[in-house]
């Protein structure tokens, strides 16, 4: 009885996780530098578990009757994203910003974090596909909805470990600072690209 919905669960989430984002750009691009990736993947995790369990707690509830909680999320998330793109771009145009060798060029790990919880917490995204969609999809499973959770939780385990650390082997390839220029006009381009997709619903309500 337990095993369908923890499967469930998993793949289910493993669908919604799986996608290029604001969140999963960064954890890349963490696992390129070598640079706090346990910290990233980890915050990522323990964010996506909050979540869910927020979701199949009736949070998804709340978000879903209060509509102008979504719309501040997405104002945030907009005002955030564009942010980070505009800082992606100035460190493709400054090669100095590219030296990721040194020590003097090491981010702390509260920025990672704060960086990190950023793009997670004020992605609209979240709320929709974490909390509402799985949170309703959960509750669906009647008494295996926290097994569906559990399921979910480790999908996000899975993929955020993985990814980071997959992304370490790509490092040689990002030894030349041409390679961290493409590399950074690419999430400057993602980020505004997402910014844009956040703020948009907003107008055309």
């Amino acid at each position: 009885m337990t095993v369908a919905p923890l499967f469930f669960g998993f793949t289910t989430g493993l669908s919604l996780i799986v996608a290029i984002g604001a969140q999963n750009a960064f954890v890349l691009r963490q696992g390129i530098r070598r640079e706090h990736v346990f910290v990233t993947a980890l915050v990522c995790f323990l964010s996506d578990a909050v979540l869910i369990f927020a979701g199949v707690g009736g949070m998804g509830v709340l978000v879903e009757r209060v509509p102008w909680l979504l719309v501040a999320a997405r104002l945030g998330g907009f005002l955030f994203l564009g942010t980070y793109a505009v800082f992606a771009f100035r460190r493709a145009i400054k090669p100095d910003s590219l030296k990721f060798s040194g020590a003097n060029q090491t981010t702390g790990v509260p920025a990672v974090i704060l960086t990190t919880l950023a793009l997670t917490w004020l992605n609209p995204h979240v709320y929709i596909d974490t909390v509402l969609l799985l949170g309703s999809v959960a509750v669906s499973q009647g008494t295996g909805a926290r097994w569906f959770a559990l399921g979910a939780i480790g999908a996000s385990l899975i993929w955020f470990f993985a990814l980071a650390y997959a992304a370490c082997f790509l490092a040689p390839l990002f030894a030349k600072p041409k390679a961290w220029q493409v590399l950074d006009v690419i999430i400057g381009l993602l980020m505004s690209f997402f910014a844009i997709l956040l703020i948009w619903p907003v107008f055309t309500m």
